[in-house]
């Protein structure tokens, strides 16, 4: 999702920049994170300029799939952000306001994907529970079994089966 300053520009005058758009970011399910599939994220929001700053203030909806922290199934999460990023053109602006950033501009166009992208990963929760009973929870996989109490007493570990051997025989009687 890309402006260029003179868009932006045109529109100064009068009131804002507004903005409508699904913008895709599949590009997140391949960074090492727990996103699993994200649709494309519908954002619209509003540009305004004042000087040499460009004020963007946008909301981000979608739904994005994560794991269950207990289980591990698929769990479809949605999810609207709001945001706000300042941009400024010129090369001593500092900010005044600590807890907003201001970002430099390079060339003539704003970008606003990666932050977008920035966003929708620090809004994400940490972990997801489904609100699905256990069921669908895998009891087994590659190189592990979940055993219930019974059969954890009744099952020998594999490295400890030819000490059993040694148990299960009876002594000579003479």
């Amino acid at each position: 999702m890309k402006f260029t300053l003179a868009e932006i520009r045109k529109y100064a005058n009068h009131e804002a920049l507004h903005f409508d758009d699904y913008v895709d970011v599949t590009e997140l399910e391949s960074m090492n994170n727990d996103i699993r599939k994200i649709e494309p994220v519908h954002v619209h929001g509003q540009c305004t300029q004042r000087g040499e700053q460009y004020f963007f203030s946008f909301t981000m909806k979608g739904k994005v799939i994560l794991p269950d922290a207990r289980t591990l199934v698929d769990v479809p999460y949605p999810f609207t952000i709001k945001a706000k990023e300042v941009f400024t053109t010129s090369l001593y602006m500092t900010s005044e306001d600590e807890e907003q950033e201001i970002h430099p501009v390079d060339g003539d166009t704003i970008d606003l994907t990666p932050y977008i992208k920035e966003n929708i990963l620090l809004e994400l929760p940490f972990r997801v529970i489904s609100d699905q009973e256990a069921e669908d929870a895998p009891f087994s996989g590659e190189g592990w079994e979940f055993l219930s109490e019974e059969q954890k007493k009744s099952k020998v570990d594999p490295r400890l089966q030819k000490l059993q051997s040694l148990l299960d025989k009876k002594p000579k009687e003479d």
